[in-house]
């Protein structure tokens, strides 16, 4: 990845929202756009993130409430992190693991440039997480989405040699398993 920096890589075109938008339109937001989270913008100044993880929260937690009366800034966590362009993606890949975070706002003097993501990185340096001491086991939905990369495409119908079950079956190790038993290995 060489010296490759946080603002050569960060998605400039981020989709953001105003704080005071509704739960319910973020989520409308977050679907048209095909994006995991919204920043929350005013004024240039980062107010707050919003991910799927918060409304699906929302959801649960706040069944009697109408979802279009909510806004944003209500159920996104207090504590802001960012990251400044000029960090390298080896500082940024540390500190989400460190904070657990699968993005990051682009910050420079409060004002928000960009966001960076595990996205990102992934589309410039796929092998990074194979050598580094970021692991994709901390991600699973990026482990999984490798795991589903690498399964052979080759299969057939019938009846799984491991478990019994019969369905949709793939043909590795000189054998014919379910995707279950696939995804076990």
């Amino acid at each position: 990845m060489g010296k490759a920096r946080v603002g050569d890589i960060m998605t400039r075109n981020f989709a953001f929202v105003k704080p005071e938008t509704s739960i319910i339109k973020c989520a409308e937001k977050i679907i048209k756009n095909r994006v995991g989270s919204l920043l929350l913008v005013e004024n240039q100044k980062l107010k707050g993130i919003i991910t799927e993880k918060d409304i699906v929260w929302a959801l649960a937690k706040k069944r009697g409430i109408g979802l279009d009366k909510i806004p944003a800034i209500d159920i996104t966590p207090k504590k802001l992190e960012t990251i400044k362009p000029s960090a390298t993606i080896e500082q940024a890949l540390k500190r989400m693991k460190k904070l657990k975070f699968r993005r990051l706002p682009v910050t420079v003097n409060k004002s928000v440039i960009g966001i960076l993501t595990l996205k990102d990185i992934l589309k410039i340096e796929p092998g990074f997480f194979e050598t580094s001491s970021f692991h994709l086991d901390d991600i699973k939905e990026l482990s999984e989405k490798i795991k589903r990369n690498q399964t052979p495409v080759d299969f057939t119908e019938g009846l799984c040699e491991e478990c019994g079950n019969i369905g949709l079956l793939y043909k590795t190790d000189n054998r014919v398993i379910c995707e279950d038993c696939l995804n076990e290995m």
